[in-house]
């Protein structure tokens, strides 16, 4: 049975069940873009001091998004996720150059992380609105993205905010997901 074949049966099942990780650095926009997702008002967003988790349906699969804080304290309790996840998300906050180091930084060791080994990873370049936004394409280059050689990977530009972009990367998502081995 071919992999195409295996994902139009699993499609067919609504329940089939999908764990997406979101991560970023704090004030990327991580709990924005998980309240979008889920249709949900934005006007009030705080800063999420532990997790978040929204379950809903796209493209046949029940999404089930993890949305973990990123404040520099919080960052050491990541790898409590990384279990089960069929594909990392991570956001960037785009207008925010001074913080690019330190992102790329987190986005490396992620990827070394035995546990998210193979797992898809869409990065969100988010905050495309905002004037100061640098392009998607800068980001990956800043990122090093094009030695990564373990997994599919994408660059979205999108904002949290408007929208705009944040289907394109979940239709990418859908299409790219790793299933874990029973």
């Amino acid at each position: 049975m071919g992999l195409l074949s295996i994902l139009r049966r699993l499609k067919h099942s609504p329940d089939h069940e999908v764990r997406l990780l979101l991560l970023g650095l704090d004030n990327a926009g991580k709990t924005t873009l998980l309240k979008q997702l889920a249709a949900e008002d934005i006007s009030h967003i705080t800063p999420t001091q532990g997790f978040n988790i929204k379950s809903m349906q796209s493209s046949g699969f029940k999404l089930n998004v993890w949305d973990i804080g990123g404040q520099r304290k919080i960052r050491p309790y990541w790898r409590n996720y990384f279990d089960n996840t069929d594909v990392l998300i991570y956001v960037i906050d785009s207008s925010d150059r001074k913080r690019f180091e330190e992102t790329s930084l987190e986005l490396a060791e992620l990827l070394e992380e035995e546990k998210l080994a193979g797992v898809p990873l869409l990065i969100f370049a988010n905050k495309q609105d905002l004037m100061t936004a640098s392009p998607a394409s800068e980001l990956a280059e800043s990122l090093n993205l094009h030695t990564i050689r373990d997994r599919m990977w994408q660059v979205q530009a999108c904002s949290a905010l408007t929208a705009e972009g944040v289907q394109d990367g979940m239709t990418w998502v859908c299409r790219n997901i790793k299933f874990r081995k029973k």
